[in-house]
């Protein structure tokens, strides 16, 4: 015969059986409705065909109630890119390329393939080797070269790129700057011919990165500022292609480059009688900068060419803007 003790603890342990933890249920409610509804696991997993990014971090609070954390789904830039760029029209024979940068974000876009001549655009690309030989010895531009670099970007003089291309070394010295300017597809004209220097449209975005950009730049902040402020005032006759994808509303209505800063460069080859019509720069649109690059040949005229690039280049900053 059981005592009154043993009695009470087998009807406590009968008890305890029956009781289901708190914590128990809540977790099983919360796995059958992720499963019902493709939430997130409290222990960081989407169900199996959900298909979605899934944060490892999500977890469970002491208090029984389920958080969440959010992420951001990834954006396939190129392909945003690709798809702006098939509504652009390219007159046969004719070649593209552009690839875009935001540099706050690091987030990128490139289309298009191949080496392109550089034409006029080699010009900012001279006068960062120029300044970077000068932060090398210690020194400031002289007189003389100032003047050649203000003729050579502003008003893209010919006779003053020459003589700057002489003073970094030609080819071998445009070469060695770019090698440690991190451009990896840019090789100099040969000779005298700095025009025909080859380079990618990624390459130009990453040349155009030392000059806007601080962080990783072999240039010093006045240098960067000394680039910066010659693009900015291209001549008038030349304010044309990345600045076309610039908002009128960042420049405030006076189109004095604030919302932009570029260099052009074009050249109708003779041995085809084709243009080549490039474009480089910073622009400005809803109040944030972009770097754009686009290089392009094959064009039947120069007018063609521009209005080639200033599609592209509207193209690229769409694919942040939308």
């Amino acid at each position: 015969m059981e005592s009154p003790g043993t009695r009470r603890h087998r009807r406590r342990r009968r008890r305890h059986r029956r009781r289901v933890p708190v914590w128990s249920a809540l977790t099983a409610f919360a796995v059958v409705g992720a499963t019902a509804t493709g939430a997130v696991y409290w222990q960081g997993h989407a169900r199996p065909d959900a298909g979605g990014a899934v944060s490892s971090s999500a977890s469970a609070p002491s208090g029984g109630e389920a958080s969440v954390e959010t992420v951001e789904p990834v954006v396939d830039r190129d392909a945003r890119l690709a798809a702006a760029m098939a509504s652009v029209a390219v007159a046969d024979g004719a070649e593209v390329s552009v690839a875009v940068l935001d540099p706050d974000s690091g987030e990128g876009a490139s289309y298009g393939t191949g080496v392109f001549d550089t034409a006029s655009v080699v010009k900012v690309d001279i006068l960062a080797a120029l300044l970077l030989r000068a932060q090398d010895a210690g020194r400031s531009l002289t007189a003389r070269e100032r003047t050649y670099a203000v003729a050579m970007i502003e008003d893209s003089d010919n006779d003053s790129a020459s003589a700057l291309w002489r003073a970094i070394g030609a080819a071998d010295g445009l070469d060695a700057a770019n090698e440690r300017f991190g451009l990896t597809g840019t090789a100099g004209g040969d000779g005298p011919l700095w025009g025909l220097t080859q380079t990618t449209a990624a390459d130009q975005v990453a040349l155009l990165r030392q000059v806007f950009v601080a962080d990783g730049s072999r240039l010093s902040e006045a240098s960067r500022a000394y680039v910066r402020g010659m693009m900015g005032r291209i001549s008038v006759g030349q304010r044309w292609g990345v600045s076309a994808a610039a908002d009128p509303a960042d420049d405030g209505g006076g189109g004095g480059g604030s919302a932009w800063a570029l260099k052009n460069g074009w050249l109708r080859r003779s041995t085809t009688g084709l243009w080549v019509v490039n474009s480089i720069g910073r622009v400005e649109s809803g109040g944030h900068g972009y770097l754009v690059a686009v290089v392009s040949r094959g064009s039947g005229t120069q007018a063609e060419g521009i209005s080639l690039t200033e599609a592209a280049a509207r193209a690229a900053v769409a694919v942040f803007t939308g």
